[in-house]
């Protein structure tokens, strides 16, 4: 029986990640056309056309979507064996880490990964990939690396690492009828808010302890992420009632107009984590990158 061409698995893998011909030759570094004789060997070894023409791009087919994860596992379990106890040349190492995180990760610390992957890694590349809705098993089933958000369920199987605590504050424009008076708890109900819910909630635990002290939140403006909300106080009389502190820094390198306040409630810092599926956890690589995010973030306390 003749064995199959395990770098027909690794072209399909990046094909299916990249979903584009152009991208899997630039990884593969092969050439646009002979990535394109590979696409064809392997429809005609799967019986299928793999990637299907969507717009100006291409799609992956019903039994592509049923292949990745498979394919994923197999060329990850080969990187493993040929990997194994064997350290990483991290100054030649060309890999592509995909993390999940929201924008106050990537906002605060992506700059200084960045740098510090570059000085020793300069040829791997950070991919941030938006937080979903639910946890749709991309750990396990390998389409990123890690995970990187506040403590949750992630499942018995992944492992978890502190990174830091971070604790939150009011802000609003600069010139904010707010800071007229002392900010108490009724002062701050004063005024329309913001909420940032990348589901459109638009109540979360700010509402409800203002609740405890009879009083009601109205929320005006909902944002899917810090950042868009932020630029949206400097052209109104709105309030963000809960940024993470980390984020001030940012505000202030950009000379932003606007000014934070401590809150008058007393809400519990939050810890935020990395996950990752134990599968990785003898990977040399991916080992750095824990330790480079870990050392990163204990390094900077911007947070608190």
């Amino acid at each position: 029986m003749q064995m199959p061409d395990m770098n027909l698995l690794v072209a399909l893998d990046i094909l299916l990640e990249e979903g584009s011909v152009v991208g899997a030759a630039q990884r593969m570094h092969l050439s646009a056309p002979a990535m394109s004789r590979t696409l064809s060997r392997l429809r005609e070894a799967i019986g299928d056309p793999v990637l299907v023409r969507a717009g100006r791009g291409l799609t992956p087919t019903p039994r592509a979507l049923e292949l990745r994860d498979q394919v994923r596992g197999l060329v990850e379990q080969a990187h493993a064996v040929f990997h194994a106890g064997r350290e990483v040349d991290l100054a030649t190492l060309e890999r592509t880490f995909s993390i999940r995180a929201n924008d106050v990760f990537v906002g605060t610390y992506g700059g200084q990964l960045r740098e510090a992957m570059r000085a020793k890694a300069p040829n791997a590349v950070l991919r941030f990939v938006p937080e979903g809705d639910i946890d749709d098993g991309a750990l396990r089933e390998g389409r990123i690396d890690l995970y990187i958000s506040a403590t949750r369920d992630f499942g018995a199987d992944i492992k978890v690492q502190t990174l830091f605590n971070t604790t939150f504050v009011g802000l609003a424009r600069e010139d904010h009828a707010i800071f007229d008076a002392p900010i108490d708890a009724a002062r701050l109900v004063a005024y329309d808010h913001i909420s940032v819910s990348r589901r459109g909630r638009a109540y979360g635990p700010t509402a409800a302890m203002l609740a405890e002290h009879k009083l009601q939140q109205r929320v005006a403006l909902i944002a899917p992420n810090f950042h868009s909300a932020i630029f949206a106080l400097a052209d109104s009389d709105l309030v963000l009632p809960l940024l993470p502190r980390a984020m001030l820094h940012n505000i202030e390198k950009l000379s932003m107009k606007l000014r934070h306040f401590e809150l008058p409630l007393p809400l519990t810092p939050v810890t935020i984590v990395q996950a990752w599926h134990p599968r990785l956890d003898n990977d040399h690589a991916h080992r750095w990158l824990r330790q480079t995010i870990k050392q990163t973030c204990s390094s900077d306390k911007r947070a608190l």
